[in-house]
């Protein structure tokens, strides 16, 4: 039963293991009270119109059955306007978590963020703070102060590399022209995604176009 200093909590999330670790662990938590595990926002804001009881914060997924969770966040905030939203998601990108911010959530979590972690965020955020995982902080902190020129983050190798990529060439083709393996290259452009923080081919040479390289 719901006393009146427990945090009452709902959780939209489709992965019904991740559902049942998050139902289990935080019914065994006394301060917490989880009124509503749903699936979708669709469920979630079916259930809260005949609900008596309505949660004070949410963990939201991003990739759910139906409308997306950042989709969901202004829709869900129409309905409990002093609700605070967490988002409990894999995705990483800086343009999901620059959405879902903006959008009204008040703190970003990786979905591997430990349990105990996550009930320290549901605490933090009841007593009016915010948290961001450190992976999510450090995207949004690297988001906001200048942009050092990408030319200094690679090796001369690895912009040979990067210019055989752009010109259309196969990694095979690549190694043959440098000399090198085969290996030695997918492990070059491996570095280099990590460097410039890309993760495909396409974002490769678009940056490159863009002379961010």
């Amino acid at each position: 039963m719901s006393s009146m200093n427990t945090i009452k909590l709902a959780i939209i999330e489709d992965d019904l293991l991740i559902q049942e670790s998050l139902n289990d662990f935080f019914d065994a938590q006394s301060k917490v009270d989880c009124l509503h595990i749903s699936s979708s926002v669709e469920d979630f804001l079916k259930v809260i119109v005949s609900s008596e009881i309505v949660p004070e914060i949410i963990l939201l997924d991003i990739n759910l059955l139906g409308m997306s969770g950042i989709d969901g966040i202004p829709l869900i905030l129409k309905e409990l306007p002093d609700v605070d939203i967490i988002m409990l998601t894999t995705f990483e990108d800086i343009d999901s978590i620059y959405k879902a911010l903006c959008a009204g959530a008040c703190s970003y979590l990786s979905e591997t963020t430990p349990l105990k972690k996550i009930l320290e965020t549901v605490e933090v955020v009841k007593n009016g703070g915010s948290y961001m995982s450190p992976s999510i902080a450090r995207k949004i902190v690297n988001r906001f102060t200048p942009k050092h020129n990408h030319s200094e983050v690679l090796t001369p190798r690895q912009k040979e590399i990067v210019t055989g990529v752009v010109d259309g060439k196969s990694y095979k083709m690549i190694a043959n022209d440098l000399f090198v393996s085969l290996d030695t290259v997918r492990s070059h452009i491996k570095n280099i995604y990590k460097a410039l923080e890309i993760n495909s081919k396409a974002e490769l040479i678009k940056k490159s176009y863009d002379n961010k390289l």
